[in-house]
């Protein structure tokens, strides 16, 4: 009886407090979901671009990335056992060595290599890159003439990324435990400061430059890219 005999006051009292709770549930439900939106992306602005020195600074945390991927296997399923797992007597010192030398020239090689995907066939050949051109090493000798390689010729810049690969390799293994136990297995302050901070910096030194002059050649170890 109170409710029916409620004065027209109360009436649009009520009604204008139940029009204020469902405009402010149903404003909650459409402006969250725009709210979050527009958090995740930033706004709609663009992620801004990357300096050269942190792309270096990331690429020096995976060095072993701008190795050819079977060297970079070799070097850590060979080591430990090369090395004697860091104890090494005169025998296993000079295997390792061996062992360094023939990796260092893999990853020297494999820089002057070059992959082409011929368009007659589809597959993927590779070659050795020369003054005149890409020297491709498993092309079919009965096939039709291969496809003009004179753009992957020979440069400098593949001469760069050769000392570069080298000395990429030398950092990776001077910072593996086994290979330092096998050359200094109780290296005085000096040298063990030495084989801590100059690794370290070869390999920043290596990591800005491949950033800085880019090669575009996928040879053997590297991944193929499709329209290389």
């Amino acid at each position: 009886m109170a409710s029916i005999m409620a004065s027209p006051a109360d009436v649009r009292q009520r009604a204008k407090q139940a029009a204020g709770q469902g405009d402010s549930s149903s404003s909650t439900y459409t402006i969250a979901p725009a709210a979050i939106d527009d958090v995740g992306n930033g706004g709609g602005a663009p992620p801004p671009a990357r300096s050269r020195f942190s792309q270096a600074m990331a690429t020096t945390a995976n060095l072993a990335n701008l190795l050819p991927t079977g060297t970079v296997m070799a070097f850590q399923l060979l080591a430990p056992a090369f090395t004697n797992n860091g104890a090494c007597d005169a025998t296993t010192a000079l295997l390792t060595r061996g062992l360094l030398a023939v990796l260092a020239l893999s990853c020297l090689l494999a820089s002057f290599t070059d992959s082409i995907r011929c368009p007659a066939d589809g597959l993927v050949y590779y070659g050795l890159a020369t003054p005149r051109g890409l020297w491709l090493l498993d092309y079919p000798p009965g096939s039709a003439p291969p496809p003009d390689t004179s753009r992957y010729r020979l440069t400098l810049i593949d001469a760069v990324h050769a000392a570069l690969s080298v000395a990429v390799f030398g950092v990776v293994a001077a910072r593996d435990k086994n290979v330092v136990s096998c050359f200094w297995p109780a290296p005085p302050k000096g040298t063990a400061e030495v084989l801590s901070i100059v690794p370290l910096g070869v390999g920043v030194m290596c990591s800005l430059l491949f950033v800085a002059f880019p090669t575009r050649r996928h040879g053997i170890g590297y991944p193929v890219v499709t329209n290389n």
